[in-house]
């Protein structure tokens, strides 16, 4: 989606530090955001990036329940200071995921033609392939935008391997689905639309 109006991610950074679910550091500026979008090659969606300009998400100490497992220690991309590395495997997690699909039980999207036969020429040519795929942005763990300057309005998709769904229709919905106690129904007729190519073909 395209425009000018880009308040829904201001509206969502101020729904966000309402709710008191995590600390918000002074957002991101013009300067770091070249930064970033330099370093990781991509852009933010106009709305993403009005959200972290309002208000940078951080993340609380991490002190793990005993016996449970996490797949995300520090949830919230740490733009400002992050580990290089682990940025980079956040921002790959979606195309990763796909691939670990591939790999482990077989799949293979229709898209892309025959499969070969071999696992690995498979993984070798789905990663290429993958490579012209609309790049996704984590806005917290596994729940990701699309890249795109002059975007803004996608639904947030939530990304485990090939099982997307929807879990917001913008980052306003997203911030209460996510954080809100008791989370919101959804009204009637909820259903979002995915308006990213390639990975709305998995919802």
């Amino acid at each position: 989606m395209r425009g000018e109006d880009v308040s829904p991610g201001v509206v969502a950074a101020s729904r966000l530090a309402e709710l008191g679910c995590c600390v918000i550091a002074p957002g991101l500026t013009d300067a770091e955001f070249a930064r970033i979008e330099g370093e990781y090659g991509f852009e933010f969606a106009d709305d993403h990036r009005a959200f972290l300009a309002a208000g940078l998400p951080v993340n609380s100490p991490f002190e793990p329940e005993p016996g449970v497992c996490y797949a995300w220690e520090k949830p919230w991309p740490e733009w400002r200071d992050g580990d290089p590395d682990e940025l980079r495997e956040q921002l790959n997690w979606p195309v990763e995921g796909v691939l670990r699909a591939i790999e482990s039980n077989g799949h293979w999207n229709p898209a892309w033609g025959a499969r070969p036969d071999a696992r690995e020429e498979a993984v070798a040519v789905a990663r290429r392939l993958l490579a012209d795929a609309p790049k996704m942005v984590p806005v917290y763990a596994h729940r990701f935008l699309p890249a795109g300057r002059g975007s803004f309005g996608h639904p947030i998709l939530s990304v485990w391997g090939t099982d997307i769904i929807c879990y917001g229709t913008d980052l306003i919905d997203y911030v209460d689905q996510e954080f809100k106690e008791p989370r919101p129904e959804h009204p009637d007729g909820w259903s979002p639309q995915a308006t990213v190519s390639f990975w709305r073909d998995y919802l």
